[in-house]
């Protein structure tokens, strides 16, 4: 059990003061109605002050015996009915626990106390504060070294590269290709197309490995006829130079009857490919032979490690771009919130609809705790507790007892008196 604050403590002097005071008048009453009873046979008026403080005194006595019941035992008296709140602790427990479930827990009560706080409005308060949203990212940045760690121990690198393998194993991509196909067979893109493979032929056709390798080609294929023609390289550099030249003049010239059957050619080729079974077949197995090396694998543990590093390094900078980029999220996230009432509606609902659930599952969790924590409290010190907050106001219990069984009193004599 928790000690005394100070506030307790002053409230405390505050109730000895109180309880001197009150005691006092109590004696008090007692000493004039034992003076006005030995002075009023010589003085008979005093008879309804005898009335008034003899009611008082068995008023403040009863008050008083009510006052200490409750927290202890009268005079050390074990008498039944006494001490009443440490005597009932465990019914006190189990008592309070339900009255907190059936009332504080219930439903309506929840719900209502729920919609009264406007959780997005006070999301966007403090997210729109660029110095908290830096303190939220830097605060949660100080975690990702150990949520990096995790993952590695873990073996979750592993796990979800497997998973992704398996997931685009038993995905048929040919609808892909075929969006791929139908890109490329379009007018713009055929012609851009064309165009470099046009110009890829010409800079090949313009290099002089290639009028090396023509004429060796042709010597090796040709021998004969080349025997005839000794100028061979002459007549090889004449021929590739007529085709370079007809590769420009297909290049420049879209209307060129030869560019015109290729591009035909090529738009008839692509679209037979998208319907190709066999062409299908060649992607499904291209896949799964890229899918089943086991570079893949390598190559994504190695792309998790390079990640990590540059993360774990970037967060140990004071200067951390994920931090800062984490920053202006939030910020953003908040600007956002504050102009759009519908998203901060939903938000708001969400929380109630989330927090309540939790609160009606766990309520009788939360009862049974408070229950416990009753019944395991120090009832000698509670008691001195609550009598430090409460008692100052049980003690005009005892004033007022006085001042009302005094008056009825009064009111008895008077009464009898008129029936004499």
């Amino acid at each position: 059990m928790r000690t005394l604050d100070t506030t307790e403590t002053e409230k405390l002097a505050q109730l000895r003061r109180i309880k001197i005071y009150a005691t006092g008048m109590l004696v008090l009453c007692f000493a004039v109605m034992v003076l006005a009873k030995v002075l009023e046979h010589s003085f008979p008026s005093l008879a309804i002050v005898v009335a008034f403080t003899e009611a008082a005194t068995i008023g403040g006595i009863a008050d008083w015996y009510a006052v200490v019941a409750l927290f202890k035992h009268p005079m050390g008296l074990r008498l039944p009915h006494t001490a009443i709140i440490p005597a009932n602790q465990r019914r006190i427990g189990d008592n309070m626990g339900r009255f907190i479930e059936r009332n504080f827990l219930a439903d309506d009560p929840i719900e209502a106390r729920l919609r009264d706080i406007d959780f997005a409005s006070e999301m966007s308060k403090w997210l729109s504060d660029p110095r908290k949203s830096a303190s939220l990212a830097a605060f949660l940045t100080r975690f990702v070294p150990q949520l990096l760690d995790a993952i590695d121990e873990k073996g979750l690198v592993q796990f979800a590269t497997q998973s992704v393998t398996k997931q685009l194993k038993a995905t048929d991509i040919s609808p892909l290709v075929g969006d791929v196909i139908d890109a490329l067979a379009t007018e713009r893109t055929h012609n851009r197309l064309m165009n470099e493979v046009i110009t890829a032929l010409h800079g090949f056709l313009e290099d002089e490995d290639t009028l090396e390798m023509i004429r060796q080609r042709v010597n090796h294929e040709l021998p004969t006829l080349l025997k005839f023609v000794p100028a061979d390289t002459l007549i090889m550099r004449r021929l590739v130079n007529a085709l370079v030249e007809m590769t420009t003049e297909i290049k420049d010239d879209r209307s060129h009857p030869l560019r015109k059957e290729l591009e035909t050619f090529l738009v008839a080729y692509v679209k037979r490919l998208k319907t190709s079974k066999t062409f299908a077949g060649r992607v499904e197995a291209l896949k799964l032979s890229i899918l089943n090396r086991p570079e893949m694998e390598d190559m994504a543990g190695k792309v998790w490690a390079s990640l990590s590093a540059y993360v774990r390094q970037d967060v140990a900078q004071d200067d951390s771009a994920l931090a800062q980029r984490l920053a202006e999220l939030f910020v953003d996230v908040g600007e956002r919130l504050r102009h759009e009432p519908d998203l901060r509606r939903d938000i708001n609902d969400g929380m109630v609809s989330v927090l309540k659930g939790l609160v009606i599952e766990n309520r009788g969790e939360i009862a049974a705790f408070v229950s416990d924590q009753v019944k395991s409290w120090d009832f000698d010190q509670l008691a001195l507790v609550i009598e430090a907050n409460v008692g100052r106001d049980l003690q005009f219990i005892r004033f007022n007892g006085m001042l009302i069984g005094g008056c009825v009193g009064v009111l008895l004599f008077l009464a009898e008196s008129l029936l004499r």
